[in-house]
């Protein structure tokens, strides 16, 4: 009938799921055009930033071909 708890190092944790509160929270205020056409704005500003920096990132991430012809100084070839 009863379960047995494990003991919890805080009190007000072991309480906590027996505490039901009759206050409810008050009402969300809806937002205005103007703080949605902020939160839009910074959202896409956020996803260019990321796409930009994917699409200038990628040529750099790719394995680049070797070179047909082998590098050296000028000062090596007379040798």
């Amino acid at each position: 009938m009863f379960r047995r708890r494990e003991p919890v190092p805080f009190a007000f944790v072991a309480e906590a799921d027996r505490f039901r509160s009759n206050v409810t929270p008050p009402p969300r205020e809806s937002l205005s055009k103007t703080q949605i056409a902020a939160r839009s704005l910074v959202g896409l500003t956020v996803v260019a930033g990321l796409v930009g920096s994917l699409l200038f990132g990628m040529p750099a991430l790719r394995p680049s071909e070797a070179p047909a012809k082998s590098q050296q100084s000028e000062a090596s070839e007379g040798r």
